[in-house]
């Protein structure tokens, strides 16, 4: 998938999943889980998403992805298991 040549159209959270759709038609999903920030977000502000031609943005948490690294599964900021 090349960012440059296909856009991201729409970006929603539904599900426990980020779900988005290319210009080409393409639909991508990831799950909130992978990723810290994302995991512990109000629906609310899981959906106030903003896109760019290189990856997706979280306003209200600092949070941006590239869908680069989405293709490659990764998710952004991982889960840090503390030890007890």
């Amino acid at each position: 998938m090349s960012t440059l040549l296909d856009r991201a159209r729409t970006a929603v959270y539904s599900g426990g999943y980020i779900l988005f759709s290319m210009d080409s038609g393409v639909e991508i999903k990831f799950p909130v889980a992978g990723n810290s920030r994302l995991s512990v977000s109000t629906p609310e502000q899981l959906n106030h998403i903003e896109l760019s031609p290189f990856g997706i943005h979280w306003p209200d948490l600092n949070e941006d992805p590239s869908f680069r690294g989405l293709a490659e599964r990764n998710y952004g900021q991982k889960i840090v298991e503390q030890a007890h």
